[in-house]
Parts: C-alpha cells; sequence; structure tokens
C-alpha cells in the first residue's frame, strides 16, 4: 500500500486561501521558470522545483480533496487533475445532478473512508490528501505518513489555513527536503509516530 501524503502550497503564515478561497499569489511558482511541469505548457518552474515535483506528481495514484474544492473547480470538468488517476470526494452529498458515473470521480462520507477507498485504488502509489480541512482530519486520524508542503513567500494574514481546524498537536519529524526553488520552498517532513 503507497503512503497518504499531505500537500498544498501555502503563504508563509499557514494558508492555503484566503476569506474569498482565493490562492492569491500561492501558485506564481508554478510560472516563475522557464522549465515546463506538464504538456499543457501553461506551467513553467525552475529546474529545482521541476525535479522535486514532477517526480511526485508521477507517483500520484489518488487525491483526496473535500466536496468544496470540488464544488469550486466545477469537478475538474471530470478529468482528474494533473494526471492523477482518481479522485476521491470527501462529501455527505451525492453526486451532482447529472454528473458522468463514468468519471474516475468517488464520493465517500467522512475522511477514514475516503483515504481507506483512496489506498484501495491507489494500490502501491501514493494518496495525495489536499491541505486544508480534510487534510487536517486525515492529520488528526493518525493517517497521513508525511506532509509536504511548498511554502510561497507571502503573508495572506487570514483564510483557509493549512492544516483547517485541527486543534491538538501533531509532531513531525525534521524536514527531510528542503529546496529552494523560485518563489518557492519545498518541505517535505514524515510524521512521527
Amino acid at each position: 500500500m503507497g503512503k497518504v501524503v499531505m500537500y498544498g502550497s501555502v503563504s508563509v503564515d499557514g494558508f492555503v486561501a484566503d476569506e474569498d478561497d482565493q490562492p492569491g499569489p500561492l501558485f506564481d511558482w508554478l510560472t516563475s521558470g522557464d522549465v515546463p511541469l506538464d504538456g499543457s505548457g501553461a506551467l513553467k518552474v525552475s529546474q529545482t522545483s521541476y525535479d522535486h515535483t514532477r517526480p511526485y506528481w508521477d507517483s500520484i495514484g489518488v487525491t483526496v480533496t473535500g466536496r468544496h474544492v470540488f464544488d469550486m473547480t466545477d469537478g475538474w470538468d471530470g478529468t482528474p487533475p494533473s494526471g492523477i488517476d482518481h479522485v476521491v470526494v470527501v462529501t455527505h452529498r451525492p453526486a451532482p445532478e447529472g454528473w458522468d458515473p463514468e468519471a474516475p470521480f468517488h464520493f465517500v462520507a467522512g475522511v477514514e473512508a475516503a483515504v481507506a477507498r483512496a489506498q484501495e485504488l491507489a494500490g502501491d502509489r501514493v494518496v495525495e490528501v489536499a491541505a486544508g480541512d480534510v487534510g487536517g482530519q486525515a492529520l488528526a486520524a493518525g493517517l497521513v505518513d508525511e506532509v509536504r508542503m511548498d511554502v510561497v513567500p507571502v503573508v495572506l494574514g487570514s483564510g483557509k489555513r493549512y492544516f483547517g481546524s485541527v486543534d491538538a498537536q501533531h509532531l513531525l519529524e525534521d524536514p527531510d527536503v528542503v529546496l529552494q526553488g523560485n518563489r518557492v520552498l519545498h518541505l517535505r517532513y514524515r510524521v512521527s509516530r
């Protein structure tokens, strides 16, 4: 079974979006270089960011996200982002009316059930859990093996927190990856057990 990784771009003060759910400059690092990160040509990063990010993205089998993000993105028009095979959506509501049942999206109630379903689908590949409320719930439930952050040099002041509403202490190991790219610092921590 693959590892479970909580991941997202984050401001220096710990936010993944502002109060209006807007990322502001949090994704600017994805267009701040000259090395294409994907086939679209829209994402271009530094060589350091490419060497760190591309292999990680290639290792992801399933992404777990919340219904709020799914709704904000219009379900990525039924195509999982960044070439990922499946998306598991944590929700207590059914799929949207008219949703294509053949689309590789799975609607599951509760974060524990969602991660379990994602692990079934991913096999030995990585299960990525989006930072924010769902990621914080997975961390609090002891389901996260690793925390990855792309720390962007901006202070948002308020908004949606990287770890959601986690209200207990969780220890991480010392970072085993600390890499500086253009407009981003890539960090990786293993979760202490």
